[in-house]
């Protein structure tokens, strides 16, 4: 892993993140600083409290702006003042059960937020590379036993999933028309990331399996597993951060890069939620599991990712198998609540992983 992710390149960088104050966002601007980054973040306020954002005190360490990302003037602003030379974009509602309860939303923020963005580059004529996450949920998921790759179709059943899919949609669209040599005035560059279930220490979201497991460890309840049987490509946060930075840095002088990547953990690290939960428990023993047969909205039970392109074009690799991110996730939440050092802690799990 050490040497993948360049600080040299990223040191004195002019860097903008869109959702800075979410779990992932959170986590990308930290190590984005560790580095000597010059970050400015965009985003509405953290959702929840506590927040990754405010523990490991990036208000005092960024340029911050609390704006929405469906305002493309103040965005345009934003980006004018700062001309980035890098922007990774991961403002969204970023989670499938508020998606059916509030579906125009939902699209607004994924889709037309994702189309702001890449508008107000083209308006201010900043030259700069964008990568734009968006989710493994933007495929055609049929739930068979199939590893998706980047050209299988693209959907979705619900508003979540649809909106990823169309926000990859517009991405293609302005890579097509903007991106190309033929259009010398053109300064941007596109790609997009499709990364799937990541855990990490510092996200207290709802519907959330382990945000939801440290709240009811927290208040001495039960966890309540709906889905037990249900896969998905589970991975600590820094993995697929470290392949949008990957992707960044080599973008930068080859167009060809202006595609598509899934982020994904090995095949044989593909897990069940009982039984990442049954890892969970052997770092937390005081998790107690409730399986619940109450049925909501669908989400989808089987859904796993193919990372060969990442592997074999970008050279990034999975660092952490399933066992150490679960265990580094819990450590990092015991940590936080035996009062440590959060900014310190954090940067030396970044520091572990950079070197595992």
């Amino acid at each position: 892993m050490e040497g993948l992710v360049n600080s040299d390149y990223w040191a004195n960088k002019q860097v903008l993140v869109t959702g800075h104050t979410g779990f992932k966002g959170s986590w990308l601007c930290h190590w984005l600083v560790q580095m000597g980054a010059n970050v400015s973040g965009y985003a509405l306020p953290p959702e929840s409290s506590p927040a990754m954002y405010n523990i490991i005190q990036l208000d005092d360490r960024i340029k911050s702006t609390i704006a929405d990302i469906a305002d493309p003037e103040t965005l345009q602003q934003l980006i004018k003042q700062t001309a980035p030379d890098v922007i990774f974009h991961l403002a969204a509602q970023a989670l499938v059960r508020p998606g059916y309860q509030d579906p125009l939303l939902t699209f607004e923020t994924n889709v037309t937020g994702t189309a702001n963005l890449l508008q107000a580059c083209r308006s201010v004529k900043c030259p700069c590379d964008v990568v734009i996450v968006t989710s493994d949920k933007c495929y055609l998921n049929r739930e068979q036993h199939h590893f998706y790759v980047e050209d299988d179709p693209l959907g979705g059943i619900d508003p979540y999933s649809a909106s990823k899919a169309c926000a990859e949609i517009v991405a293609a669209s302005f890579r097509d028309s903007y991106c190309l040599e033929s259009r010398p005035n053109e300064n941007i560059r596109i790609a997009t990331a499709r990364a799937g279930n990541v855990i990490g220490g510092g996200d207290w979201a709802e519907d959330r399996l382990i945000p939801d497991t440290i709240r009811a460890c927290s208040a001495n309840n039960p966890v309540v597993v709906r889905n037990p049987k249900s896969i998905r490509p589970w991975q600590h946060v820094l993995e697929p951060l470290s392949g949008y930075l990957q992707l960044a840095q080599q973008m930068s002088s080859n167009r060809d890069l202006c595609r598509p990547f899934n982020f994904g953990p090995e095949k044989d690290e593909i897990l069940e939620v009982g039984e990442l939960l049954n890892l969970a428990t052997d770092s937390y023993p005081e998790i107690k599991l409730k399986y619940s047969g109450e049925e909501g909205p669908h989400e989808a039970k089987l859904l796993m990712l193919d990372a060969n392109a990442a592997k074999s074009i970008l050279g990034w690799e999975p660092t952490w198998p399933a066992r150490e991110a679960v265990l580094r996730t819990f450590a990092w939440y015991s940590a936080w609540r035996e009062g440590s050092d959060m900014m310190t802690f954090t940067s030396a799990q970044i520091d572990d992983f950079c070197q595992a």
